[in-house]
């Protein structure tokens, strides 16, 4: 090798190694000026892990205290201390386990009580048997005309057969000509409007 050929290949190996200390002393730099900030976002992060850990085992430690409840609920259903319980452990399941009792005692009372639960689906459920207990098409109707009703269909067969048990044979038809196309109670809506034929 000439001696031009090695001064080029020193110069560029010094270049090489000033660009590596350049871009490490920039390196060097950005984490002194950010060095807090990235301290900062790494114990943000740690905290939040933590938080969900804690948070995550709280919550299962109350859902299995609240199922040892309910279970000694079941066998003691007057024991008011234990429903107290329940309520302030699990709102909702508090709701099913009342909405259970109130079907199976036929508590109007408390299904109507029940009706303004905060748990949706028990609202929807309860709103349904005052209706239905009620033998009233209006109640049975506003029951159906409610969005998301589970069991609007079912809601309207109902009154559809109040309204042939008195004999209103067109509104009878008016209610089940409602009942949703793909509801398995379509078959049964058909075969009452051919029951009430005119």
């Amino acid at each position: 090798m000439s001696l031009k050929q090695n001064i080029n290949m020193v110069k560029e190996e010094l270049n090489s190694e000033e660009k590596f200390f350049e871009k490490a002393v920039m390196t060097e730099k950005f984490v002194k000026k950010y060095k807090n900030l990235m301290i900062g976002i790494v114990v943000l992060i740690v905290i939040v892990v933590i938080s969900n850990i804690v948070y995550n085992s709280n919550k299962q430690s109350t859902i299995k205290e609240a199922n040892e409840v309910l279970a000694k609920l079941n066998l003691d259903t007057n024991n008011e201390n234990l429903k107290i319980n329940l309520e302030q452990l699990s709102p909702a399941l508090f709701d099913v386990w009342s909405y259970s009792q109130a079907v199976a005692l036929n508590d109007v009372d408390k299904l109507k009580s029940l009706s303004s639960s905060k748990t949706i689906f028990i609202s929807d459920l309860a709103s349904y048997e005052v209706a239905s207990r009620s033998k009233d098409n209006e109640k049975l109707l506003d029951y159906s005309m409610k969005q998301d009703a589970i069991y609007k269909d079912l809601a309207l067969v109902q009154s559809a057969i109040l309204y042939l048990d008195k004999n209103e044979i067109k509104k009878a038809h008016a209610e089940l000509r409602k009942v949703s196309q793909n509801s398995s109670l379509k078959t049964v809506a058909l075969a009452l409007s051919h029951f009430g034929l005119k």
